[in-house]
């Protein structure tokens, strides 16, 4: 496995979930939640590119359980071009299905109250769409 960070981003239409691994590559973390409609948005994304200066960026792509993609589809689309704006390292789309219901699991068997997690679901949801590109890494070599 190539050394280096990569971010991941569960995207959703009023907040965005944010992961990044180690620079091994061997460990997924919730890094932050930021507001999708925030005025400065491109601004915070600049900011963690800067610093975490990934070697690839993915991006949970909505799809149903039928594998089609779903109408979220098009909002994701919109900001995979926001990232290609800003940045030149490699983006990639990975199947999001069931990754906030994990997520929201995670946190209960942590002792978290759906209420009382309500914003660190959408970064743990990141960090399972991280998770399963850090897998698809290790063992096919590449995204």
């Amino acid at each position: 496995m190539e050394y280096g960070r990569r971010i991941a981003f569960d995207y959703g239409s009023v907040r965005i979930g944010v992961a990044a691994s180690d620079p091994t590559g061997l460990i997924a973390s919730p890094i932050a939640t930021i507001s999708s409609q925030a005025p400065d948005l491109v601004e915070q994304i600049v900011n963690l590119c800067l610093e975490y200066e990934p070697i690839y960026i993915v991006v949970g792509e909505p799809k149903h359980l039928s594998g089609n993609s779903s109408a979220t589809g098009s909002d994701v689309t919109q900001f995979v071009e926001i990232l290609k704006s800003i940045t030149n390292v490699p983006i990639h789309l990975i199947d999001e299905r069931m990754s906030t219901v994990n997520a929201a699991k995670t946190l209960r068997e942590a002792g978290l109250d759906a209420k009382s997690s309500k914003t660190k679901i959408d970064a743990m949801a990141a960090v399972v769409i991280l998770e399963s590109a850090l897998a698809r890494e290790r063992i096919a070599g590449g995204l």
